[in-house]
């Protein structure tokens, strides 16, 4: 684990594992648009979440930005929550990093939902029938998670 931003310390944490079926939402973003996990099934889908304090959540998002650019029409689809509370500064920050893809605002029920988020940056990856194919927590190997986008985004959908 090369960076982790701490919110609190790890209680017993539920939520999907590896293999489990992705935990669906509903969520606004930073707009007040309303978002839901299951308009984007069928993709592939690479879910972050962060916050502006985040050292290396700055450095990830840009990556994850320039991904859904050039596989978006292989069938990614990046989702980033941000966890801070004030939607104002996150949307700030998603706009200066001129970010492309959406941007939701996340809350405690939620980051429940995926097994507790107790530091940042946490990072799943989705298969296009909503598996949980991995969970990253803190900063990752970019090079090492592309590959992995790139071998789920060429596996067939069931």
């Amino acid at each position: 684990m090369l960076g982790w931003c701490c919110l609190a310390a790890p209680a017993q944490a539920a939520g999907p594992r590896v293999g489990q079926k992705a935990p669906v939402f509903a969520a606004h973003n930073l707009y007040g648009k309303p978002v839901t996990l299951n308009q984007f099934r069928g993709k592939v889908i690479l879910l972050n979440f962060w916050a502006t304090w985040c050292g290396p959540c700055r450095v990830e998002l840009p990556r994850f930005d320039a991904w859904q650019a050039r596989y978006s029409a292989d069938g990614l689809q990046v989702l980033a929550i941000s966890m801070d509370d004030n939607r104002d500064q996150a949307r700030a920050m998603a706009d200066r990093l001129h970010l492309h893809f959406p941007m939701l605002a996340g809350n405690s029920r939620l980051g429940a939902a995926y097994g507790g988020i107790f530091g940042l940056p946490v990072t799943y990856l989705i298969d296009r029938d909503g598996i949980v194919r991995k969970r990253v927590e803190g900063e990752t190997n970019l090079d090492q998670l592309e590959v992995e986008v790139q071998k789920l985004l060429h596996e067939p959908h069931r």
